[in-house]
């Protein structure tokens, strides 16, 4: 299970949202379990809520995807860089030819756009 935080995803988690911690958990004890989170997302989480940043990045079970060429020649094209460089990464990829699903608590902000989510309202 591939799974990408946006910035909403992120903020949520740093407020002890139940199912955010779930996909922590998971991805730190679980095989199989893979949680990213997109650099330009978590930089916004962190301007949302000071220390969001730091805490996700520390976690053993998150992989913070850096802002590569091809992820900035995404992100130009989009009009917010969180929501551009979360949607960038759960593209397929060889690794993942089924892409990855992007954890959000504002599912709305979505609608339209080519990605599976998974609405963290509980």
């Amino acid at each position: 299970m591939h799974i990408v935080l946006d910035d909403s995803a992120m903020t949520a988690a740093g407020q002890g949202n139940v199912l955010a911690s779930r996909l922590i958990h998971r991805a730190h004890a679980e095989p199989g379990w893979y949680l990213y989170a997109p650099s330009c997302a978590l930089v916004e989480a962190d301007r949302a809520r000071p220390g969001t940043a730091e805490h996700l990045a520390a976690l053993p079970g998150i992989t913070v995807l850096d802002l590569d060429l091809p992820a900035a020649l995404a992100v130009a094209q989009q009009e917010t860089w969180a929501a551009a460089h979360s949607q960038y990464a759960a593209q397929p990829t060889p690794d993942r030819p089924d892409g990855a699903i992007v954890a959000t608590t504002t599912p709305k902000r979505w609608d339209g756009e080519p990605v599976r989510v998974l609405d963290l309202n509980a």
